[in-house]
Order: C-alpha cells, then structure tokens, then sequence
C-alpha cells in the first residue's frame, strides 16, 4: 500500500494513505496545507478534556464538549493558514499571478498578512539554488502483483525538505500525549511513519532485505513512561504487517510455485482481517470517549499474538530461501562448494533466481508444507497457533495435493515449477530409447527428490513414486484411461483418506500393471524363452548348430560371419519337431560376437569398487575394451535378446548381460567338454593308441594321457552338471514358484501380494544368485577357474599333435612291415591315416610323407621326442592337479563363509585327484598366492 506523497501533519510530507481522521475540515486542509510546528494552547486545552492519561475519560457535558470543540476549531484553522502561509512557500497558479500583478486588485487582508513580522519574501536566488522536492510516482517493474501492490514506497520523513517539526512530546500533557501516541499507533499498524512515531534510522524501505525484516519503530523522546512502554509493545505488531506485506509480494512470484503462491494467499486473507480491524480501531478512536491506549492494546493483544505466528513462519522461509541472513553457520564453511555449483548451473545454462538467489536456495514445494508442519508440531500446545498453522497448512497444500492425485491416478507430472517430489527428466523419451528402457526410461526418468518430500509423504514416498510410474508404464500401453476423473479424493493432507488414497492408488496401479505384464505381454512365456537360448535347456538345438557352425566358430574372432551364424541359428530354431520351435520369440535370439574374454569381463565388473548395487551389471562403454587377440569365435560368441516394452522393465539390460555371462560359462564348458570327447574319441578310435606296443614305457605314456584326459573331461563335466542341475534349476523353480504364486491365489490377491519391483528384485536376485553359486562374482575363483579350463584346452588342442609324435615314436609303428598285434584292416587304415596327413603337411609347406620323417629318425631322436612327451604329460598332470587341489581348498573355504552349496562340488571334484600327488595334501603358501 504505497502509492503518490500527499501531506500528512505526521511527517510533512505527501503519501497516498487515507488520513486517520473524520474531521470534515482536517480532510480538506490535509491535501492542500502542512502542519504546524507547534500546537496551540487552546488545542492542547481541547484534546486535554478527550483523553487523560489514566484512560478515564472526565465528566463533561455533551453541550458544552461541543461548544468548546467548535470554538477550538476555529482556532485551529486560523493557526493553520497562518503556519502554512508563512512557513511554506506554494507555487501559486497562473491566475493568482495574474491578479497579483494587477494593480489595485489586492484584498486588505492580504496586504495586512504580507506586513507581518512573521512572513518573510522569497529570495529568487535562493529558490533558483535550492533543488526542489518533487517525488514521483512509479510501478515495480519486477513484480507481476495487482496494480495496488505495484505502486512505489513513499520517502522517509526524514529526507523530507524543510519538513515542519510538531511540537515536543515533553511539552504536551499526558492527555495530549496520549491522544497523539493513539493516532501514531493506528498510522504504524498500517506502515506508516505518524508525527513521534518514526521508522529506526537504519531501515530504509528501498532495500528488498529491510523491508522482508520488517521496520523497526522509535517514539520521539518526552513521551510518559508508561504510554511509552505500552507503545513500544505494540509497535512490534506493526514491524510484523510490513514484513508480511513484504513478504507476500516476494513469495507472490512466479518462481516461487503454486504453494508459496497459495500460502501468501492464505497469508494475504489474514492481513486483511487485520486491515478491517485496524479500521474498526481508527472508528472506535475518533467515535468512542473512553478509547484509550490501554483499551487499543487490549484490542490488538489476540491480533499481534497472530501475527507473530505469520511473521517468524514467514522469517523462516526467507531465510530458506536466501532472502534473508541465516543465523547458521555452516553457510559460510560451503561458500566455495556453492560457487563451484552455481559455476556449474550456469555452464550448464541454469537459471539464477532474482535477486542473486540460485535455484539451489529455493524454497518451494514440499519444503515449505514441511516447515509449516514443523512449526505446527512446535506449537502444538497454543490453541490460537495450532488453529492458525493448520488453515495455512491447508490452503498451502491443495495445489500440492492438486499435483499428487494427477500423479496417482493418472500417472502424469503437471508441476511447472519443480516442486513436485517426484521428478521427471522430459529429455528421456521411450522412442529414443534403443537399447535399454530400465536404466534411463524407468529408474532415471522419474526419481524422488528426497529433500522436497513433506512429512506426510516420508512413510509412503516409495509407494508415490512407483504407483505413478505403473500407471505412467500402463498409460504408454494403452492400458488407462487419462481423461478419467476420479471422484472424491482428498485435497488437503489434513484429511483422514490421505494414507488410504495413496495405498488404494498404489494397489491399484500395481495389479494393472501386473496384469499388463502377465497376461498381455506373456512374462512367463518370455522367461522360459530365456531359458532356452541362455541355459541351453534343452540343449539338442545348440549341440546341431555348434555342429553346424564349427567351421565359422573355429576363425578368429574377427574374422567371424555374425551374419551367417545367425542364418544357422534361425535355419535350426525353425526345423520340425524341436522344442524350440514353437517358441513364439525365436526370433528375437540375435548372434553377436564379443571380442573380450569371459574371465576378463567379469573381472572388470567384480574388481569394480566405490559404486551403488545395481550400477556393477552397467555397460562400461566409457572403458577402453582389452580385445583378446587370440580370441575365437567359440570364445566370442554370445546370444542377444530383443525386449519390447513394458517386458523390458523386467527382462532389462543389467538382467541380459547376466543371462549372456551364464550363457558364456555354460557354452565355454560344453565347448571344452566337446573338445575332451574328441579327444577320447580318437584316443579309442586311432590305430596308434589303440595298438598295444612293444615298447612298455611308451605303453605307461600313453595310460597317464588317458588318465589325464579322463580327470578333465571328468571336472567339466561335473561343473557343468552342478552349474545346470545343482544351481541354475532349484533357483529357477524357486523364481517361477514366487512368479506365479500371485496367479494362484487369483487376480485380487495378485495385486495386493505381488508387485512389480518385487518382481523385478526377484528376478535380479534369481539371476546374481546364479552368477554367484556358479562362482563367477569371485575373482579368485574365477581365476582358478581359467587356469583349470586353460589346462585343459591346451590339452584337447595337443591330442593331434600327440599322435603324430606317437606315429614317428612307436618303434611298431615307424617301419613299413605290419605289427604282428594288428590286423590287416587296421594297418591298411593306419597306412591311409599316414598317407593323408603326409599330403596336408605337404601342402603347408613341411615337405615329405610322415614314414620318411619316421624312417630317418635315428634311435636318439626317438628317445629325445619321447622325452619330451614324457616332460609335456607330467607338466599338464602337475598343472593341471595342484590348481585343481588349490580350487578344492578355496571352495571348501567360500562354502564355510559365504555359499554352502559349493560343498556339493567340492565333493564331486575332490574324485578328479585321487590316486595322485595331490590326494589329500593342503595347498602350500606359494599355491595360496594364486588365489
């Protein structure tokens, strides 16, 4: 309430406030004169019979009151003009110079005034020198409040010029005192300055910081003690409407989102109340003789108890908010980090607030619901605080629950000033989403701002957060109904349906989403297909395509043909009477190939330390990637799989790469299982191990090869059986049990049991518990396990070699004439055999037929080959059974600590070194250090 100067007899000086007065002739004199230095003795004497210092009014009569007031009157007009004239010069009218200046046109009156002691002509110079006074009337360009707001702050009196002095408090009775504290008292509660009511001198109304602290006041000196202190008390009242006027305009900004803007307006309704008591007050004083300053302290006492509640709930959100000093110190210790982050906001083309106010101050939202709850649990002991907190706490909520109901029941965000305690990242979209909906879609496209969430809403945030993203997931699918209205719902957190809407939104959101996933987009279906691609169960498909594929699989990495895996692939899924032909999503299988090894994959992600659970499974793409330059297609190869969505909140890309480092273990033993049965196979099947030599130490050789091979194909096989049978199996019944038990109990029960992040949990937990018991989270392990599995490939991959040598090395076999122990059959066929490998090592360039090479061998080379046989075989066996023995001690380690099922295997395993070095031996400091 600011606006244009008018005269005022208080400070001298024009504003646009109503003068606190009924008097006809003071409302008329006021616009136009100033006041007088001094009061008149008469009109002491007159507001001497009106008030007295006690409050007790004396006994006058209605007739002779009147007379005197009337006769005083006209005294005081006189005083008036006479002051006014002589005092302050006025810049007369073009008309009144005119009849100045002619001659003869002077009234006697005029020219008897003008030749009193008292006036004093103007110096033309000196007014020519003098700056003139003439404040102006202006609009805030910075606020968008009504007009009445916008108009500017009136000057102190103090910078008024030449502004009149009224007259010293001392020399006035205390009845006068008295009646002029009343008046300044009135002007105050308004924000004004009245003629011994002053603002303090270091309040200065243009400063935005003084103005939201509110002024202070100070009476002139002379004023009685006890009216003194009586108005010292009640001018506080004053200090808080200013603030809160203040207070409003700031927090009415646009910035400051719809519950400030609902709390100001809650705020500004009790400052009206407060007008309309100010002007009942202003009417009781001009009407009533008995209105004292001890009857208006009376009156405001409820009213400043009331604004005092307004006033430090307001302080306290300026101070939030950056507005105001924070009496804190732990401000100052983050200076430099709060630089750095508005450096950041601003390199990131954030927005800074007005008045150099970052976002980061901001109080909004569920920050300030929250501070009104505090301050109402603080004040839970006063009536008259507790009734006034829980209106504005009321008020202020309704656009917040307004935003909360939107998000419960249709899933969608309509905050406009960021203040909901959901957020959502609009530049996440799903048709950007190529490769995975869980990380970015679902996990980081509504998060929770976990320090703007109120008190009502800390219990069941959760519950908030994923009821509307259901719906949000369902209302994508066409699943809901957006235009919908729901009836009946609370609208202020006071009501006692609060809790129970957000539990009915989020059970109901739950079980159509459920429904959603389990029945329109087949769940179920697709996890078995999972498990058929990724668990090679059943397996017969994938043993034709390794058959298939041997040739492509066998190249190097690089030089591998994805495409032409995957028409292999697509061939066999679609051939008659597989399993696997008649899985509807065969055709989301892709091939691809993965140049690093599966032993450094999982290394990088369980040496990985300093991240959140969840974050580990993450594709590292900012990572340089170790290609292994050895790597084959059989060590490459894993399987993709497309997920459409909503499938893809569950089946997501953290739970696909669990599947394809299983899917890798899995298909690397099969593959080394494979290798080892070849192995065997022409271990039974070759004319040189199957002939029974002359040669005894040759014969022992070959029975430790045998052995040998026998113990690895017999430790891949067991880690293959416990992987699949002992881990992977009870863990998948367990997951489809927990999957279905909704289904079972019926659709209500599905709903209020099951939901779907359970669902999610349960299916990364399925999934990490496999990795774990199949020992492939452990470092150590999954060394061991490289070595064991290294051992054993280059094994499988020296059985050809080992039967050329065997060839050049057999004294029975090396010369032209048939053993006596073979038949013809099987020599023929030994002769072929030869013959054919003689051509291929002539076409790679080693020159000459294998019987040539073993006919010029002498006796010592002979000897010197088998000796290096013999150093090969007892090398592997050596390698091959203390990894083994070292394997055994740290599975019997991890099973006692961490996973007990890993004593299953260890017992299993404990077979593969019996009846070596090895059986029952400890494994050595220096074999520790593998580990």
């Amino acid at each position: 309430m600011s606006g244009a100067p008018r005269w005022s007899r208080a400070n001298g000086h024009g504003d646009e406030r109503p003068r606190m007065t009924s008097s006809k002739h003071e409302r008329q004199e006021g616009r136009n004169n100033a006041p007088p230095p001094s009061l008149s003795g008469s009109f002491q004497a007159s507001l001497g019979h009106k008030r007295s210092a006690s409050g007790n009014p004396r006994p006058i009569s209605m007739a002779a009151a009147e007379e005197r007031r009337y006769e005083e009157r006209k005294v005081t007009e006189r005083v008036y003009e006479a002051q006014i004239e002589r005092i302050v010069p006025r810049t007369a009218s073009p008309e009144k110079i005119q009849r100045r200046s002619a001659p003869g046109e002077r009234k006697p009156a005029d020219i008897s005034r003008q030749k009193t002691a008292e006036w004093r002509p103007r110096d033309s110079k000196s007014e020519a020198a003098q700056v003139p006074w003439n404040p102006e009337v202006t609009l805030r360009p910075h606020t968008t409040a009504p007009l009445a707001s916008r108009v500017s702050i009136p000057p102190l009196a103090s910078t008024v010029p030449n502004a009149p002095q009224p007259t010293p408090l001392a020399e006035l009775s205390l009845d006068v005192q008295e009646a002029a504290i009343v008046e300044d008292l009135l002007f105050a509660f308004m924000g004004y300055e009245g003629q011994y009511i002053r603002f303090a001198k270091g309040y200065d109304p243009t400063e935005e910081r003084d103005r939201l602290s509110g002024p202070s006041f100070r009476i002139l000196p002379g004023l009685d003690l006890s009216l003194h202190d009586l108005a010292t008390s009640m001018l506080k009242m004053a200090t808080y409407y200013s603030a809160l006027e203040a207070f409003v305009d700031v927090q009415s900004r646009e910035e400051f989102g719809s519950v400030n803007h609902a709390l100001c307006a809650a705020v500004r309704k009790h400052l009206q109340d407060y007008i309309v008591m100010i002007a009942e007050l202003e009417t009781q004083f001009l009407t009533s003789e008995t209105f004292t300053v001890h009857v208006l302290n009376i009156h405001t006492l409820p009213t400043s108890h009331l604004m005092l509640q307004l006033y430090s709930l307001a302080q306290q959100l300026l101070q939030k908010n950056g507005l105001l000093d924070d009496e804190s110190e732990d401000e100052d210790d983050d200076s430099v980090e709060d630089y750095d982050k508005v450096i950041e906001r601003l390199t990131e083309g954030g927005d800074l607030m007005p008045g150099n106010m970052s976002a980061k101050k901001l109080c909004k939202g569920g920050v300030v619901l929250g501070l009104v709850t505090q301050r109402l649990e603080s004040m839970a002991g006063d009536p008259a605080a507790r009734t006034l907190l829980t209106s504005l706490l009321r008020d202020a909520s309704k656009p917040y629950m307004s935003m909360l109901n939107e998000w419960l029941h249709h899933g969608a965000i309509r905050d406009p000033h960021s203040e909901f305690l959901i957020k959502e990242q609009k530049s996440i979209k799903r048709e950007r989403l190529e490769e995975d909906y869980t990380d970015e879609y679902w996990e980081r496209r509504y998060t929770i701002r976990d320090k703007d969430v109120p008190p009502q809403l800390e219990g069941v945030k959760a519950k908030v957060l994923l009821a509307g993203k259901y719906l949000n997931v369902v209302r994508e699918c066409g699943g809901v109904d957006v235009s919908k209205v729901v009836p009946d719902v609370p609208t202020t957190f006071d009501d006692s349906r609060f809790l129970e809407n957000v539990n009915n939104a989020y059970a109901h959101a739950n079980e159509s989403l459920m429904q959603l996933l389990l029945t329109t987009h087949a769940l179920p279906a697709r996890l078995r297909s999972l498990k058929h691609y990724f668990f090679l169960n059943p397996s017969d498909y994938f043993s034709h395509f390794m058959e298939l594929g041997n040739p492509e699989l066998r190249k190097p990495a690089k030089s591998v043909n994805a495409g032409k895996l995957q028409y292999l692939l697509d061939l066999i899924l679609r051939q008659p009477g597989s399993v696997v032909s008649l899985d509807p999503f065969k055709e989301d299988v892709k091939v691809e190939m993965n140049d690093m090894s599966l032993v450094k994959s999982l290394q990088r992600v369980v040496n990985i330390t300093g991240i959140e659970q969840g974050e580990v499974l993450q594709p590292l793409s900012n990572q340089p990637v170790e290609t292994d330059k050895n790597a084959t297609g059989y060590t490459s190869l894993q399987f993709d799989y497309a997920v459409p969505f909503p499938v893809s909140l569950v089946v997501s890309r953290k739970t696909v790469w669990r599947y394809q480092a299983l899917f890798r273990y899995l298909f690397s033993l099969r593959h080394l299982e494979s290798q080892l049965s070849s192995a065997w196979h022409l271990h039974t099947r070759g004319t040189s191990w199957a002939h029974r030599s002359s040669n005894r130490a040759l014969e022992r050789w070959k029975r430790r090869v045998w052995t040998l091979r026998a113990r690895m194909l017999t430790f891949v096989q067991q880690l293959l059986y416990f992987c699949t049978a002992e881990v992977i199996e009870p863990n998948w019944s367990k997951f489809m049990s927990r999957l279905n038990e909704g289904a079972e109990n019926g659709e209500e029960a599905s709903g209020s049991s099951r939901t779907v992040d359970e669902l999610m949990g349960d299916h990364v937990d399925f999934l990490d518990t496999c990795l774990k018991e199949c020992m492939l989270t452990n470092s150590k392990l999954l060394k061991l396990h490289a070595k064991l599995t290294t051992t054993c490939t280059m094994f499988a991959n020296y059985t050809k070699f080992l039967t050329q040598e065997l060839d050049k090395i057999d004294p029975d076999l090396s010369g032209g004439v048939k053993p006596s122990g073979m038949t013809s059959v099987q020599w023929r066929r030994f002769q072929t055999d030869r013959a054919a490998a003689a051509n291929r090592s002539s076409k790679d360039g080693g020159g000459g037929g294998g019987s040539a090479d073993a006919s010029i061998l002498s006796a010592d080379d002979v000897e010197a080959r088998f000796r290096n046989l013999h150093d090969l075989i007892r090398k592997w066996e050596h390698n091959f059974g203390r990894h083994l023995q070292i394997l055994l001690d740290a599975l019997n380690h991890y099973a006692a600590t961490e996973t007990v099922v890993l004593l299953s295997l260890c017992a299993r395993l404990s077979t593969v070194n019996q009846g070596t070095e090895f059986t029952g031996l400890k494994a050595d400091e220096d074999s520790m250090a593998v580990m």
